[in-house]
């Protein structure tokens, strides 16, 4: 049984310190924000005076373009609108693709970021979308995609054997992909949510391995997050912090914010449970301005 001792409350602490130097650093990093706007503007043959006009002066916008400021959200909007940008272009990561047909991507990748878990197995139960399914590729992200209905939707048993289908479809070059790196972190929260430890941690370690030299890809920055969730399932509260800790470090030191609004939400999850009322607000504060900043939704609130 997992306790909460002294050792318990420091290591929350001191990851809440590590957390707050994180954020120092996030704001000081090449924004990856900053880097599409400045794409967008270019695009539309616009100049940064243009642009700034009537929002902020042609400094500040140079500043964020180059990553030496983090617009508020009031600012970033303002440009956005300038720019005819929507803000959730700022926000998610690649979906995989199931097929060569875009309308059927297109038709994935919208019910996916809108949740539509059971519309979204339906889709992809039928007959137009598995007549296009051409290569092991697609065959693994297809059986991806029907466990992540399965598990949203309450079943488990059927989302493990369809993880365990996806990893079986990749070819053997494509193990280490990000796609399978998904499938085994989500088996590790299946087995968490069983309370079967030993089996979520082996998923766990395989869905890290050989992390760190893997081309990076921002759909990696979720592993982190599942780990969390799944220690949290078991109760094991300073395993999940620490895993947070590491997301947030991936994230920014690949320059990216995808999921890190949801890590600093789950770590005030972790302070509520421990009781740890000005850490709580302190990541709740900070999960506030990402989602407000980055547009970026809130994924299964455990709270």
């Amino acid at each position: 049984m997992f306790t909460r001792g002294k050792s318990f409350y420091g290591h929350i602490a001191l990851t809440f310190a590590i957390i707050e130097t994180k954020r120092e650093e996030l704001r000081r990093m090449p924004s990856q924000l900053g880097i599409t706007l400045k794409q967008v503007r270019l695009q539309q043959h616009l100049s940064q005076a243009t642009v700034a006009t009537g929002i902020c002066a042609q400094s500040m916008l140079s500043a964020i373009e180059n990553g030496k400021y983090t617009p508020n959200a009031t600012l970033l909007m303002r440009l956005c609108q300038r720019l005819k940008i929507s803000l959730d272009q700022l926000s998610l990561a690649e979906n995989f693709t199931i097929s060569d047909l875009e309308q059927i991507n297109d038709r994935l990748a919208k019910l996916c970021n809108h949740h539509r878990y059971a519309d979204l197995r339906e889709f992809l139960l039928t007959d137009a979308v598995q007549a296009r399914l051409t290569t092991d590729v697609q065959l693994a992200a297809y059986y991806y995609y029907l466990g992540i209905t399965d598990f949203q939707l309450g079943h488990l048993t059927d989302a493990q054997q369809q993880f365990q289908l996806a990893l079986a479809s990749a070819p053997a070059q494509h193990r280490t992909d990000p796609l399978s790196r998904l499938c085994w972190m989500s088996l590790a929260l299946i087995h968490a949510s069983r309370q079967q430890a030993n089996a979520s941690e082996e998923a766990m370690t395989q869905a890290v391995t050989q992390l760190k030299t893997a081309p990076y890809e921002a759909n990696l920055n979720s592993l982190f997050y599942l780990a969390a969730v799944s220690h949290l399932k078991l109760n094991q509260l300073t395993i999940a912090a620490q895993w947070l800790e590491r997301g947030i470090d991936f994230a920014t030191d690949h320059d990216s914010h995808y999921m890190l609004a949801n890590d600093y939400h789950l770590l005030a999850v972790i302070a509520s449970r421990s009781e740890q009322i000005d850490q709580q607000r302190t990541a709740q504060a900070t999960e506030h301005v990402l989602t407000t900043l980055f547009h970026e939704s809130i994924y299964d609130r455990l709270d």
